[in-house]
């Protein structure tokens, strides 16, 4: 874990519980609290599995199976995830080359925001695989969409399929034309379930979604719990070889239109990250909404020198 801030700690934390590793080092460009972090966690292990947890740095990455890097500038109340792209490029072009160094032959997991721009630096500055290098994408807001949901209809919200695409953050699409719940159609769920103003619901739901982030940094002023979730998630997903469908950040070529961008769409991931993309129905105009999704995160690449 490369970042030992809120997100990082949160995410060894759950890591720890998982009992998916035997060893997890925390590397932080302040030693102390990559050391203060891995011996408070480390006090839990009695209650979990055993493992080793501790401080260390770059030389450790060599061997490691994952890099997560959740290392950067937090997003500030009042910031979008888009505002923190220069701070966060300058730290990715001390971190990377690092890595790159010690021959890592493992699976990047990009966690840091502008998460989307991050995984294209990432990819470009390690040289790695494209399919080796993955963002968190929108793992959370599509797992805050289920939920928001499954409270929405007072379903479990695991039986909630549904995804958000493109890019994490503002520019975010809802694919509601593909949404179901074991797959019953939403719009056919909610009528079941007594709720027949659609466009308004969903239109009520995608805003909660998309400003969630948003709320919980005004009122506490970082949000780490529902990503480390998803950091566990995605982790889980890569040891065990599990060929889960997430929609996590990659390189996307001609899908929809799209190429040459780094932004969420549903992948199969496994022991050798991105195995390939699923395609998903969206509407024209969620397609439309995709495309300028992509264009907007474009533009920002352009504008970095790498």
């Amino acid at each position: 874990m490369i970042g030992c801030g809120f997100v990082g700690s949160a995410s060894v934390f759950a890591l720890m519980q998982s009992g998916l590793f035997t060893e997890i080092v925390l590397i932080d460009a302040d030693k102390n609290k990559a050391e203060g972090e891995a011996m408070d966690i480390s006090h839990g292990i009695p209650f979990a599995s055993p493992m080793k947890i501790y401080a260390g740095d770059y030389d450790d990455v060599a061997d490691a199976a994952i890099v997560v890097i959740s290392a950067g500038a937090g997003q500030k109340p009042g910031e979008t995830r888009l505002d923190l792209v220069n701070k966060n490029v300058a730290i990715f072009k001390s971190i990377i080359p690092e890595i790159a160094k010690r021959n890592f032959a493992g699976i990047m997991l990009v966690v840091a925001n502008p998460v989307d721009i991050l995984t294209q630096v990432a990819i470009k500055l390690s040289g790695l695989p494209e399919n080796r290098v993955i963002g968190s994408g929108t793992v959370l807001d599509s797992a805050r969409l289920r939920y928001k949901l499954g409270e929405h209809l007072s379903v479990d919200s695991r039986s909630v399929h549904a995804f958000i695409v493109g890019e994490h953050g503002d520019s975010e699409v809802v694919a509601w034309s593909s949404a179901n719940v074991s797959g019953v159609p939403l719009s056919e769920m909610c009528e079941m379930r007594g709720h027949y103003k659609h466009k308004e619901n969903t239109a009520e739901i995608a805003t909660a979604v998309k400003n969630s982030a948003y709320e919980i940094i005004n009122k506490k002023h970082a949000t780490y719990y529902g990503i480390a979730m998803s950091v566990k998630r995605i982790c889980e997903v890569i040891m065990r070889d599990e060929k889960s469908i997430l929609p996590v950040s990659h390189m996307i070529h001609g899908v929809y239109d799209i190429d040459g961008v780094s932004l969420s769409m549903p992948a199969i991931v496994g022991a050798d990250g991105i195995e390939s993309d699923i395609p998903i129905n969206l509407s024209g105009e969620e397609a439309l909404k995709l495309k300028e999704s992509a264009d907007s995160l474009k533009k920002i690449m352009e504008t970095i020198e790498l």
